[in-house]
């Protein structure tokens, strides 16, 4: 109940204080786990679907609406949004935060939209790593294995001054292919090398200031299958390259007045490029942002802050997608406004709202209201409305995709293109919660939510036309219109329990149905592909024993539903770990992963890529801290 986050309302309070669905991944959790990536630590996390579709694509998604551009989820690595705004939606192979470096990762289920803004519908994950200062010193780590060819991560801090420290940083990532189901080996090998720093400088007593940066390069490959436009009605299956690069550099000003509030500045600059299906986009992205945190009584605590985006976008089209126009700068400007009002001893209200200007709806307010209980000291009731937004994005406005073949005479192409007069999705939601720490052995945290959707876009039949170019062909066309609803509910439930002093466990389950249907009148009534991508059914059971003061065996088992589209089973993974530790400076881990099939598959093929069989992994991890 005392452990601390800061997603919820934009400044620090315990967990005890937090009227929302939040779970945290902390270094602890991160070391044990096992995992290798981000999207693996978040299968821990009652409430988010995380479904590999090879072995270098993921779909991620909190609340349903799972898809490899899922987007209506925002992340956040040290307040930097990564999300690319070409579709909205997060390139997990480009979300590679060194594991070592992380301090913890805070997952809100639920709407975020009030402090951080359009995209944050379903939920927030917010990476926050490490500060140099706790990172003094050097770390060397090495992997291999079955399905990791290597891993290699380097890391040196030092101090800066007096007042100051640093870090750097290194890595290297080579993967193996996937093999195919039923097709031979595939295409989805991957490697990635990574470099970054960060340093931490108090200039005064109350004067904190951050800078940090790096950059990422991955080549990998994929198997996808292609309507090519310039060919029309050709289509092929191809082993694609895909070829991307990613930079940022961010700084932080922090300052506390006198009287005890807390002024920030931020400003930072992203660059993204990634080359794939004849593709090429890139965007680069530059953030101001100001928060204000002051206590303007003893019974107001007040958070407001102020954000300028500009986004510049370029596209060069490929085998199958053109993007109309190709070049475009997207702004935006917002503000937010949030007070914590203390009703009694034990009782709170926070309410605000987040007003923002785009270049795509115009203004847009996502207000939002939480109360609070606190019946005992270890326990809290909550309870949460709010309105989020996702606006629209540059492939929903002018995107024009060949999707596939219909065997017409002549045969019949079905093209999807973008709507530029499309409105902002929409999500009006309800939650309860009950937090509650029972003794210093068991925890347990439960919400229960409902959630209502406006606005929905989804591809609706136009009149088909002949096209004699290239070749004469029937075009089906399909507009991206808000014509769809939806209506979701679940419930979400983990325990955290110390069974003795060497063993601890903690089990999580997840409930989630979301039916959505096309609005009245539409020309096609049934409902839409993405209501079926995500499973009503997750199980999490996590087991941490420390079986001497040198040996470790975690394990972790996780049951995903099946999901309807695409008619993929279930599946039950298990992962297990034996860590020992050797000397002073040195841990030995011995890692295996999916350790009960030899492959299964996760989720179906996504707009031409082809989804492979997820494999059985062992490996070995050496690190070496001195």
């Amino acid at each position: 109940m005392n452990l601390e986050v800061t997603s919820v309302a934009a400044k620090e309070q315990n967990l005890s204080r937090a009227a929302a669905a939040v779970y945290v991944i902390t270094a602890e959790d991160i070391r044990r786990s096992g995992a290798t990536n981000i999207p693996d630590l978040l299968r821990l996390v009652p409430g988010v679907n995380v479904a590999q579709i090879d072995a270098n694509a993921w779909a991620v998604s909190v609340r349903g609406f799972n898809d490899r551009f899922a987007n209506k989820v925002l992340v956040l690595v040290d307040g930097r949004s990564v999300y690319v705004p070409i579709y909205s939606g997060v390139a997990w192979d480009a979300v590679d935060v060194p594991l070592e470096n992380i301090d913890r990762i805070e997952v809100i289920r639920g709407p975020g939209g009030t402090v951080w803004g359009a995209n944050a519908v379903n939920g927030v994950i917010n990476i926050l790593t490490k500060s140099a200062q706790s990172t003094q010193g050097g770390l060397i780590s090495a992997a291999a294995g079955s399905q990791i060819r290597a891993e290699d991560f380097i890391r040196y801090g030092g101090p800066l001054g007096g007042r100051g420290a640093f870090r750097v940083f290194g890595k290297y990532f080579n993967s193996h292919r996937f093999d195919g189901l039923g097709s031979g080996p595939s295409h989805d090998g991957w490697y990635l090398s990574h470099a970054g720093f960060r340093t931490d400088w108090k200039l005064a007593a109350r004067d904190r200031v951050t800078v940090q940066g790096d950059f990422q390069r991955n080549v990998a490959g994929q198997t996808v299958s292609l309507v090519f436009s310039n060919g029309v009605p050709f289509e092929a299956t191809i082993n694609d390259r895909i070829g991307m690069s990613t930079g940022n550099v961010l700084g932080r000003w922090t300052h506390t007045l006198a009287n005890g509030s807390e002024m920030s500045w931020q400003l930072y600059d992203d660059y993204f490029r990634r080359a794939e299906q004849g593709i090429e986009y890139s965007h680069n992205i530059i953030d101001a942002a100001f928060q204000h945190h002051i206590g303007v009584s003893s019974r107001h605590d007040l958070v407001w802050g102020l954000e300028m985006r500009n986004a510049g976008t370029t596209f060069r089209r490929g085998y199958s997608v053109a993007m109309e126009p190709p070049d475009k700068t997207d702004r935006l400007f917002s503000a937010f406004l949030q007070d914590e009002i203390q009703l009694a001893d034990h009782l709170w209200l926070t309410a605000g709202t987040k007003v923002e200007h785009n270049d795509y709806t115009g203004l847009e307010f996502e207000p939002g209201a939480q109360m609070l209980w606190n019946p005992a000291p270890r326990q809290a009731l909550w309870i949460s409305a709010a309105r989020a937004i996702r606006q629209p994005s540059s492939e929903d406005t002018g995107v024009r995709i060949n999707v596939g073949l219909v065997p017409t005479s002549p045969i019949g192409v079905i093209e999807v293109m973008g709507d530029s007069s499309a409105a902002a999705e929409q999500l009006h939601d309800f939650e309860a919660g009950y937090r509650a720490q029972f003794s210093n052995r068991l925890s347990v945290d439960a919400a229960a939510f409902i959630g209502f959707y406006r606005d929905l876009l989804v591809p609706v039949p136009q009149n088909p036309y002949f096209n004699p170019i290239p070749t004469p062909h029937l075009v089906l066309p399909q507009r991206l219109d808000n014509a769809a609803h939806a209506r979701s509910h679940g419930v979400e439930l983990f325990l955290d329990s110390n069974i003795t002093r060497r063993w601890r466990i903690s089990p999580g389950y997840a409930y989630f149905r979301l039916d959505a249907q096309r609005n009245r009148g539409t020309p096609d009534p049934g409902s839409p592909a993405v209501a079926s991508n995500s499973p009503q059914h997750q199980i999490q059971f996590r087991s941490l024993l420390n079986l001497t003061s040198r040996l470790e065996w975690d394990q972790t088992l996780i049951y995903v539903g099946g999901l309807k589209n695409g008619n993929i089973p279930a599946f039950t993974r298990v992962d297990s770990r034996v860590g020992m530790r050797i000397g002073e400076s040195f841990e030995l881990s011995m890692i295996g992963q999916n350790l009960l099939q030899r492959r299964h598959r996760e989720f179906s093929d996504q707009l031409g890529l082809h989804a492979t069989g997820i494999e059985r992994s062992v490996f070995a991890k050496l690190t070496w801290r001195f």
